[in-house]
Order: structure tokens, then C-alpha cells, then sequence
């Protein structure tokens, strides 16, 4: 999933994080829990220096994310929520954003420009300057074999970030990252028979627009995905059967690629992704016969 719900999720999240009912519940239930215990986190500080981000990091939480099939699926996902505080602000409520994390995921599906919903709610809450957040999951992909068509989940490490302060906006960054093969080459051409091949991965940042809302064209990470591993020498898969495993291995020798030919090739499809107005991204080879590593980087603003 990357973007793109049913009209009840959406209706079902704005009632659940627009900072309303749920916002106005949890501050006055912090009011009445703590109405004869002193607040140390809201004095004021004197010593005159703002902080960047204050917050929780490593929360692990359950979210639902919806699928390409309209399929929903649940991920473990690894949570970083903070605000920045002014100089004067003494500290934030750590336990207000776990109250709002439990709050939120169980009421909605997680869509990427819900989070500017979120984060609004995050400042509200802790009375921040700016609001940030991180999510990194494993988004699962049930992947057919080339030939067989025997099918098995395949995971892909994603991360969602997010943030909203008061000199740039809204910005949505989504991570990814993919393993593919790539066949050397100069291998091929130096060798009477054979070829030295690695699996490797593909590595992608993707900035998008501040406007980036449901009113866009939907990017699906099951999409991104397939175009992502198409670039390699091959793709790889989960299961594999001989008459797959022949297929593969004359894949990856038809079509060598040295990490700087995948990079290149990366680079022309990013450019073609709408709403996308900064990326970057990584080609790292996993080298079989060197002791070494082998990668190429290159990153593009619109």
C-alpha cells in the first residue's frame, strides 16, 4: 500500500484523529487523572534553547495498511513520533504519544497523506513547533515463479516518513527497498562458460509533493515494486522449482548489468513518477566472488 482507501476508511479516520473528539477526550481524561499531581513537564525552561525533536523512538505497533486488491494487511511496524519544542517549553508528555499512537491505529488505515492529519493532532498534543514521524514495516508481496507460477509471500523493507512544521509545510518521504540479481558483464565477455552473479539490492527514497493528497494519481508499492525489480539482470523470488531456477539463470546471463547500468536505468524510471519531486537512490551489488562490495548512488530534485 502506498496511497489510496475506500471512502469508509477515510470517513472512519477523520472521525478518529481529527482532533476532535478523540483529542478533546484524551486531554480532558489527562486533567482528571492528574488533577492533584504536579506537572513538571509544563514549566518553563531558562536557559533559552530550543530543541529539534524531542519524542519516542522504537514503538512497536500493529497497523493496517490497505492493498493494490483492496486487500487489507496487517504489518509490525517500528515508530518514531517527536515534536520540536521551544525554548521555553521544559519537556514533552512522552505518554501522549503513545496515547495517540494506540488511539490512531486502532481506528484507521494507514494512508500515506493521513499522516498530515496525525501530525497535526502530534503539535496540538504536545503543543510542538513541528511534528515528525517514521514507521518502518515489512510490506508483504505474494510472488508467482516465473515458469511453475507456484506462489509465496515475499517481504520488502518500506518506511514512511513524515513532517509538518511551520517553515516548510507537509513533506512525505516513502523508502524502499528491493532485491534483484545482476550478472557481471565483464565476466561474461572475459569467460569461455559462465558468469559471476549476486543478488543485490535497490534502495529508493522518494520525496513527494506537499500537496500530495487523495486527490492525486495513487502510487502503489506493489507497483513500485515490479518496476523497481524489472531493472536488475533478474528478479528474485521466494520459491523457486528447477524449471524456474533454468529460466532464472538464463534471465541473468542475457541480460548482464554492472551496478552503474541498473543505477542509470533507476534513475530514468524514477523520472517518470508523478508527484515525485525528489529521490534518491542505491544500487548495492553483494558481491560472490570479491571480498568488497559494489555500489553506485545518485539523487535528482524537480
Amino acid at each position: 500500500m502506498f496511497a489510496g482507501s475506500s471512502k469508509s476508511s477515510k470517513a472512519s479516520l477523520s472521525e478518529g484523529s481529527s482532533g476532535g473528539g478523540v483529542l478533546d477526550g484524551a486531554l480532558i481524561h489527562h486533567t482528571t487523572l492528574n488533577a492533584n499531581l504536579e506537572d513538571v513537564q509544563k514549566n518553563a525552561d531558562i536557559r533559552g534553547v530550543r530543541l529539534d525533536q524531542v519524542g519516542i523512538s522504537q514503538f512497536d505497533l500493529p497497523l493496517v495498511l490497505v492493498q493494490k486488491d483492496g486487500g487489507l494487511q496487517t504489518v509490525s511496524a517500528l515508530i518514531d513520533l517527536s515534536v520540536g519544542l521551544s525554548a521555553q517549553a521544559k519537556g514533552a508528555h512522552l505518554s501522549r504519544f503513545v496515547e495517540q499512537l494506540a488511539a490512531w491505529h486502532g481506528s484507521t488505515q494507514t494512508l500515506c497523506y493521513d499522516l498530515r492529519r496525525f501530525l497535526s493532532e502530534t503539535r496540538q498534543r504536545q503543543e510542538g513547533t513541528s511534528a515528525y514521524v517514521t514507521m518502518a514495516f515489512k510490506y508483504f508481496i505474494d510472488k508467482a515463479a516465473p515458469v511453475s507460477k507456484l506462489s509465496a509471500p515475499m517481504a520488502y523493507q518500506c518506511e514512511f516518513q513524515a513532517t509538518l512544521n511551520q517553515q516548510t509545510g507537509y513533506q512525505f518521504t516513502l523508502g524502499l527497498q528491493v532485491p534483484i540479481s545482476t550478472l557481471c558483464p565483464c565476466s561474461k565477455a572475459i569467460s569461455d562458460f559462465g558468469a559471476h552473479n549476486q543478488r543485490a539490492e535497490i534502495r529508493v527514497s522518494l520525496d513527494f509533493a506537499a500537496d500530495y493528497d487523495d486527490a492525486h494519481a495513487v502510487l502503489w508499492i506493489e507497483d513500485l515494486v515490479s518496476g523497481l525489480e524489472s531493472l536488475g539482470s533478474c528478479p528474485v523470488y521466494p520459491m523457486l522449482k528447477r524449471v524456474d531456477e533454468k529460466w532464472v539463470t538464463e534471465r541473468q546471463y542475457t541480460n548482464a548489468k554492472f551496478v552503474e547500468d541498473v543505477a542509470r536505468d533507476v534513475t530514468l524510471y524514477l523520472r517518470e513518477l508523478a508527484d515525485v519531486r525528489r529521490f534518491r537512490l542505491e544500487v548495492e551489488a553483494l558481491e560472490s566472488i570479491h571480498g568488497h562490495n559494489a555500489f553506485a548512488r545518485h539523487a535528482e530534485s524537480r
